[in-house]
């Protein structure tokens, strides 16, 4: 039975501690022998990511106790933390990332049960230090390789990226002289090096400023000679226009790489000659289709090759799929299941692919699918229902239409609960959600966090604006100088239409986003007067602050692209600026920020804040120490998610005493 209540007023059993329990998703996901390995989040032991081991027999076991934290800073959003090979007789040889030092560790887990993991590379006090990224172990070599990020001086934007040599033995641990270095210097950032399968040759991705590496890359190509070092190393394929984000072998030696030279990222195949030549490249299954995606960590993986000949790839048009591709006729087979969503991590073992998936009902798991027989099981990361899925959203996939005709891509989750309904006549308020990057996508995937909402009876609305991934080059290319203007008038669009179809209530709609997505959120309450109040989480707000030295070298040229060189268009960074406009905002805001936020500094924040207070708009603010881009720790994600809440209580006029009230300062 269900009782009548007003929207945003209805009981819910999706906490905010449930939803801060099951935030973060296994990733960086590998296999060792016949075990499976991956990184998962623990939220509730300060954030930090722990390394599960799943062995043969099916028991898992958590192979690093706090206080060790499996994360890489490389480019600061990270890169692949670990690798590990199998030893017969001695177990495995694990290489990690330890994220409070960034160094390198050893640990032999069966060999030492109880040591503690050994270093294995130096500290630097300059800058950001000496940072690893996307480790290969080469045990016969006694070496480990990987990328590393080298700090030569205070500024952000003081740094050089390489291929590098670390030994095993623990040499380098207080010596920076004695890591090897593999390549050249000649691209500014640059990913882990993939070996081929006779151990000749390495493969690697290379680019530079201004390009992000959606905009351009190269695929890089080397010789490994015996001594270990890397000879005649030359770009095979992309370019300045071309983005190459994955490129590997397959199991005869054959080169594999996933390109967008047609406007889709597709995948290709070359064989490389004995001299090294490589030959033509042929696309496996041309189709207007990704078949890889933004390459906003190093390492991330669309496809891997199976050692009987098929690929198994993530593709599709918004969310990817898992699929196996036959390379010489281009058949292309699904994996059956439920998921929906497959994330940028896949490892293959024999005639089994492993994946990360989730769908609109079920959080991310590790999901194996046996080639064989075709049938796809779930062996880690289980995802169980700790409410009655009828608190769940029931998402709609939507494609609006914008200014100038064009689509816009959305996820639509109207209010739902099965204990309650709202009454005759009153329309429910709406949350219109901008997701980061702003390069990026928000996939359909149950997230407690909307169902917190949804659940209460307040809508959510996910905007795929221009410029998000999965639907091609074109359209994450619509943002190209239009940052600031497309994103905003798209989801004022969406938002217009949910209200304009008796869906949404007009006068109690939000906006909301983190990181770019908050850069739209607090945009969007400067140039539009759609929304009765905001929630503004870690953004960007001023452009001409970010251009030159708060933010990281990563992003540092992101705004040639998002919004022109600044010394040819300055006027552009005034305009957009929110923090250069405080006086058009009228609408009540919240603005969360972490303390350690090296991407979207909590200066920015500040400025805003001291340039809006005492004009009259109401508004709170949060800051989190300890917490970066992207909060971790579980009691800051209950302290925001309540504080939203309490936020959206106070505008739209419900009751929520179940939340600390929210104090709103003009």
């Amino acid at each position: 039975m269900q009782n009548t209540a007003a929207y945003g007023s209805w009981p819910s059993p999706v906490s905010a501690a449930l939803a801060a329990a099951g935030d973060g998703r296994p990733d960086h996901l590998g296999t060792v022998g016949d075990e499976v390995w991956w990184t998962a989040p623990r939220p509730a032991e300060g954030g930090r990511r722990t390394l599960v081991r799943r062995r043969a027999d099916g028991t898992e076991e958590t192979l690093l106790p706090p206080p060790w934290n499996v994360r890489s800073r490389v480019i600061e959003y990270g890169g692949r933390p670990w690798a590990a090979v199998e030893r017969p007789g001695t177990g495995p040889l694990l290489v990690f990332c330890h994220f409070p030092d960034q160094r390198l560790y050893v640990h032999e887990p069966d060999a030492a049960p109880g040591a503690a993991p050994r270093p294995l590379t130096p500290v630097s006090g300059v800058g950001g230090g000496l940072r690893w990224a996307d480790p290969v172990p080469m045990p016969d070599r006694g070496e480990v390789w990987c990328v590393l990020e080298e700090f030569t001086g205070p500024a952000p934007t003081d740094v050089r990226r390489v291929l590098a040599a670390v030994p095993l033995d623990g040499s380098a641990a207080d010596d920076r002289t004695a890591v090897r270095e593999l390549s050249d210097g000649r691209h500014r950032f640059v990913t882990g090096p993939r070996v081929s399968p006779d151990g000749r040759r390495a493969v690697w991705l290379g680019w530079d400023h201004p390009r992000m590496p959606w905009d351009g890359t190269e695929a890089i190509l080397a010789t490994i000679s015996a001594d270990g070092t890397f000879e005649d190393a030359r770009p095979v394929a992309g370019g300045p226009e071309e983005s190459v984000p994955q490129a590997d072998w397959d199991a005869a030696g054959r080169l594999l790489l996933a390109s967008d030279r047609t406007g889709w990222w597709n995948l290709y195949r070359a064989e490389v000659a004995a001299d090294g030549a490589l030959g033509p490249l042929r696309a496996l299954c041309p189709r207007e289709e990704e078949f890889a995606g933004p390459l906003w960590q190093t390492g991330l993986t669309w496809f891997r090759a199976l050692e009987t000949g098929p690929v198994a790839v993530l593709h599709g048009r918004g969310d990817a799929v898992l699929g196996i591709l036959d390379p010489d006729t281009g058949t292309l087979a699904d994996a059956p299941g439920p998921w929906t969503a497959w994330s940028s991590t896949l490892a293959v073992h024999g005639s089994r692919v492993l994946g990360v998936a989730a769908g609109p009902d079920r959080r991310h798991e590790i999901v194996e699918l046996d080639t064989r027989t075709g049938r796809t099981r779930v062996v880690g990361s289980p995802h169980t229902d700790a409410v009655d899925p009828a608190h769940y959203p029931d998402p709609v996939v939507r494609t609006f239409t914008g200014p100038g005709g064009r689509d816009i891509h959305a996820h639509v989750h109207p209010p739902r609960n099965p204990a309650a309904t709202g009454p005759a006549g009153e329309l429910p308020p709406y949350v219109i959600r901008a997701h980061g990057g702003p390069t990026g996508h928000s996939a359909l995937v149950l997230d407690l966090e909307i169902a917190y909402f949804t659940s209460r009876g307040i809508g959510v609305a996910e905007v795929n604006y221009g410029g998000s991934t999965g639907y091609g080059r074109a359209y994450r290319e619509r943002l190209r100088g239009e940052w600031g203007v497309v994103d905003v008038e798209d989801c004022a669009a969406v938002a217009a239409a949910l209200a304009a179809e008796g869906a949404a209530d007009p006068a109690r709609l939000a906006i909301r986003g983190g990181s770019a997505g908050g850069w739209t959120s607090a945009a969007s309450l400067v140039r539009t007067d759609v929304y009765a109040c905001g929630t503004i989480v870690y953004p960007v707000l001023d452009l001409k602050g970010w251009a030159t030295d708060e933010t990281h070298d990563f992003e540092s040229r992101y705004l040639d692209g998002l919004v022109g060189r600044i010394d040819e268009v300055p006027e552009r960074y005034e305009e957009r600026s929110p923090v250069e406009h405080v006086d058009r905002i009228t609408a009540p805001f919240l603005l969360l920020q972490g303390l350690d936020d090296v991407i979207c500094p909590p200066a920015q924040a500040e400025r805003l804040l001291a340039r809006v207070a005492g004009r009259g708009v109401p508004h709170a603010s949060l800051f989190f120490p300890g917490e970066g881009h992207g909060f971790r720790h579980a009691d800051t994600m209950i302290r925001a998610l309540e504080a939203e809440l309490a936020l959206y209580a106070r505008v739209f006029g419900f009751d929520r005493p179940d939340v600390p009230e929210l104090e709103l300062r003009t």
